[in-house]
């Protein structure tokens, strides 16, 4: 025998309101106004919950209407599991960013963090200034099971074209970058040769045992020395600057980083495909208004900015070269 929700299958829900109502104002006419209702009306109906719940519930002293002690327990719980009702179950109101409060947690690395926040966090003050972020640290990418159990409403990450998509996930293409070189300023040229006889920094944010470059030169049969490994770019320009190793970084990032290190930009001496940063969502948990709007927000954001007029001069030429 199935007992699941025994006594509401018995009791008439609309009575509950009537009760919440007489309790809140004392008074069979003012709860009848709030209703609605006549009070003859509300009378009948405060009168089926009594029969029911087998209680007096209110008794008349003087002109007001005061609980009894099992309403007085009831009270507190019939409160909060309407106005829980009438939030859960009222229409979803248009999202407005000026003057919504949303909460925002974006699954980052540090590299799709530098690449967007700078220009959101400029732009976004006058369009939508209650709004708050997190940023987490991705943890594999891209975010897949984050995304799905709503842990993150959004990851900032990259593709490389051959990459297959998951049937799961919305991806919103954000701008293109391919890899460079820096190394201490002292160096003026690098060949191949050069490239293959140096030890390397890798910045490797899932504490993966190489990088995304070392499957592309194995794919030609070679191979580097990784002498440092790192989860976390921000040392890394200043260890380069300081030391004989070579670090193979985003164009975007070496740009911002010839002024803030004393290195000097190379470009890759090998052939690797250029990757596209996104923004990923899940199709099934990722598809609240506020999140669509921030999505396009972010994409406008990039767009306007040009990203790819603002590549360093060599990494454009690059980029231009090997797209021709």
């Amino acid at each position: 025998m199935n007992f699941v929700h025994h006594v509401l299958r018995r009791l008439d829900l609309n009575l509950l309101p009537i009760f919440d109502a007489v309790f809140r104002h004392r008074s069979v006419r003012l709860a009848a106004d709030e209703l609605s209702m006549s009070t003859s009306a509300l009378s009948h109906a405060l009168t089926r919950l009594r029969e029911f719940l087998k209680d007096p519930l209110f008794y008349r002293e003087g002109h007001k209407m005061c609980p009894s002690v099992y309403a007085l327990q009831l009270a507190p719980h019939i409160a909060e599991a309407l106005q829980a009702l009438n939030q859960h179950l009222s229409p979803v109101k248009p999202f407005d960013p000026l003057t919504s409060n949303e909460f925002f947690r974006i699954a980052v690395t540090d590299y799709t963090a530098f690449c967007v926040f700078p220009v959101l966090m400029k732009e976004i003050h006058n369009i939508a200034p209650g709004i708050n972020f997190e940023l987490c640290h991705l943890p594999h990418n891209p975010a897949l099971n984050e995304l799905l159990a709503g842990e993150v409403d959004l990851a900032l990450s990259f593709s490389e074209p051959d990459e297959v998509k998951h049937p799961d996930l919305d991806e919103i293409d954000l701008f293109q970058d391919e890899f460079v070189v820096i190394s201490n300023a002292r160096r003026q040229t690098l060949s191949l040769e050069d490239y293959l006889k140096a030890g390397h920094l890798v910045v490797t944010p899932w504490n993966e045992k190489r990088g995304l470059l070392d499957t592309h030169l194995e794919r030609i049969g070679l191979e580097r020395r990784i002498t440092l490994k790192t989860p976390s770019m921000l040392s890394s320009p200043h260890v380069v600057a300081e030391s004989e190793l070579l670090m193979a970084i985003p164009t975007f990032v070496a740009g911002k980083i010839e002024k803030m290190a004393n290195v000097r930009t190379f470009k890759l001496p090998f052939f690797a495909p250029p990757f596209t940063v996104k923004i990923f969502s899940h199709k099934r948990s990722g598809r609240k208004k506020s999140t669509e709007w921030l999505k396009e927000y972010i994409s406008n954001c990039i767009h306007h900015a040009d990203y790819v007029n603002n590549l360093p001069s060599s990494a454009s030429a690059n980029a231009t070269d090997r797209r021709a």
